[in-house]
């Protein structure tokens, strides 16, 4: 059984088509990278496999209709980290992770000792048990995307929804949360569902990547069956270029030839 199931999914936001019948199927314990310009629908599909939209078709989650899903419920078995997460400020980490086990806890229920102990053990996984007493919305950029990775972690979920995980991090802050979130669904056997906008960290990342262009579903499969030129020109520009290096797919984007300072 798929982890998550999506079926001929489409979703108009006041009345305006966003995506039109998209359909994936995701393994358990895998980890697909849906790609595309600006504007393609990435977040909106995210938002509706994670419950934040409605949808016309059929998303399941581990066999279970997504709209069969109440709060609670979907809560347990899935997370999502938005694209710009909220840190409210004057909250210590260790708080703000401790809100991922809300949906474990009865209404105005105290927190167990499982509970203070799933915290303490997703801020180990991230490496920031030092940051437990900080003001959240003290910390970087870096350091704030661990964090919401730590909330999500000690919800205790077997799929992880994130948009942009890396959105505003630098090259080498990027390729760190990346390689943290891979360690995580290995060791954890947990399926990940990401946005993902760059292109080389996703062929390096995803077992599979899924194409968006205007909503729509313009290609699907291995990042090496993706990511060729004459796809990724038609959906971006023309002067894409896929290399080799290292064995790895690297995707650049040359300036045109007519560009004034162009040589």
């Amino acid at each position: 059984m798929s982890a998550i199931a999506v079926s001929q999914v489409s979703v108009e936001i006041a009345g305006k088509p966003i995506i039109s019948e998209v359909s994936m199927d995701i393994e358990a314990g895998s980890w697909v990278g849906i790609v595309g310009p600006n504007g393609a629908g990435k977040t909106t599909l995210l938002r509706a496999v994670a419950g934040d939209l409605g949808y016309q078709g059929s998303i399941k989650i581990d066999g279970v209709e997504r709209h069969a899903m109440d709060t609670k419920t979907r809560a347990l078995a899935l997370a999502y980290v938005p694209q710009r997460p909220a840190y409210p400020e004057g909250m210590a980490v260790f708080d703000y992770v401790l809100l991922g086990r809300t949906p474990h806890m009865g209404p105005l229920a105290a927190e167990r000792s499982e509970d203070i102990a799933a915290v303490w053990d997703a801020l180990r996984a991230l490496s920031i048990a030092e940051f437990a007493e900080r003001d959240v919305s003290s910390l970087s950029g870096g350091e704030t995307q661990r964090v919401s990775l730590a909330r999500v972690l000690s919800q205790g979920t077997a799929v992880l929804v994130l948009d942009e995980a890396t959105a505003s991090l630098d090259l080498a802050a990027q390729h760190e949360v990346l390689e943290l979130i891979d360690e995580i669904r290995l060791e954890r056997s947990i399926t990940v569902l990401s946005a993902i906008h760059d292109l080389t960290a996703a062929a390096q990342f995803c077992k599979t990547v899924l194409l968006l262009d205007n909503g729509k579903v313009v290609a699907q499969g291995l990042a090496s069956s993706v990511f060729t030129e004459e796809i990724l020109r038609d959906v971006f520009e023309p002067t894409i270029r896929v290399v080799e290096i290292d064995g790895n797919q690297v995707v650049v984007s040359l300036r045109s030839e007519g560009s004034a300072d162009a040589k």
